[in-house]
């Protein structure tokens, strides 16, 4: 799959995730088969201001091309602004969110509540693909609630726009991630436009993944909640779409090497402090399904410092391979 000059290794996306798709996830999940990961939403008001929070989740010092970074807002001159500073600090792909159902971001008229605006859609894309001499790709979902399923028009208006790819959530902005995902809409999406079209949505096995990509006839898939805990997901999909057989299960060894390797990058990325913190989602989502493992999990969840932390799961993971 191509995005701009940008060839893709295969067509198998980590999507972005507030909180969770920073650089050393991002990385991580590359390391392990992913053709391309975006960050998590960077707001263009904060990104302007210069946010010391919002600068880091912009930061891809030393990741692997291409690095993607989705930009959230409302105001086309802003959000253009911010694609530039994007652009200059490194990015390679400037995504914009239209996709986002959270009441905080929708109630400032951004993520998928642009998606009631198509005059609005047009002026912030356009503004944004001028701004910018990388592509610009778009994340949106099938509308804003079923009464206004308008994502072939927005898909359409994208493309004349000159947005490069589009991701698509296969549910409306009310659906939330309830009920199941409309692969029928992804599939009129493609159908209407000439630009690649990803699937997103419920994409949680190897086969699932064939299913969908038969299904909606995408050019590429996005997995979102299925990699936390599980970044080899990539590995495995892509392994089975290429040989329809199934990679065994990583071992209780390596999946302590991977979290493992994955909370040193995020201690060092944070620093030990805000870093020990942030490991805990990870852990939790590591370990969910072994023996024992909701017991640890309560206890690591008050577990302060990273040696401590270090310390409970070697004691942990030890246990369960002897």
């Amino acid at each position: 799959m191509q995005i701009g000059s940008y060839k893709l290794e295969n067509n198998l996306i980590l999507a972005p995730m507030a909180g969770v798709t920073d650089r050393p996830f991002r990385q991580l999940c590359k390391n392990l088969g992913a053709g391309m990961a975006v960050s998590e939403m960077v707001g263009s008001n904060s990104l302007i201001r210069g946010s010391k929070k919002t600068l880091r989740r912009a930061n891809h010092k030393g990741e692997t091309t291409p690095r993607s970074v989705q930009i959230v807002g409302a105001d086309p001159k802003m959000l253009a602004e911010a694609a530039r500073i994007n652009e200059s600090s490194g990015a390679q792909i400037i995504d914009i969110n239209m996709g986002c159902p959270a009441k905080k971001v929708c109630n400032m008229l951004s993520g998928s509540a642009l998606l009631r605006d198509e005059i609005l859609v047009m002026q912030i894309l356009e503004a944004i693909v001028q701004a910018v001499s990388i592509p610009v790709t778009l994340k949106i979902r099938t509308g804003w609630d079923k009464n206004s399923r308008n994502g072939v028009k927005v898909a359409q208006i994208a493309e004349r726009s000159g947005i490069q790819a589009l991701s698509v959530h296969g549910r409306t902005r009310s659906c939330f991630f309830q009920r199941e995902a409309e692969y029928e809409t992804i599939a009129a999406i493609k159908a209407a436009v000439n630009i690649p079209v990803i699937a997103n949505g419920d994409i949680l096995t190897p086969e699932k993944a064939e299913f969908v990509l038969q299904k909606t006839q995408a050019d590429g898939i996005m997995i979102g909640r299925a990699a936390q805990g599980r970044p080899w997901i990539f590995r495995e999909i892509d392994h089975y779409l290429k040989t329809k057989q199934k990679l065994p299960e990583p071992s209780i060894a390596e999946i302590k090497s991977i979290m493992l390797g994955h909370i040193d990058n995020l201690y060092e990325f944070y620093g030990k402090e805000s870093g020990s913190r942030i490991a805990r989602k990870h852990v939790s989502w590591y370990t969910k399904g072994l023996t024992h493992s909701a017991k640890f999990r309560d206890t690591f969840n008050r577990i302060e410092g990273p040696e401590q932390q270090l310390e409970a799961i070697h004691r942990f993971f030890d246990e369960l391979i002897l």
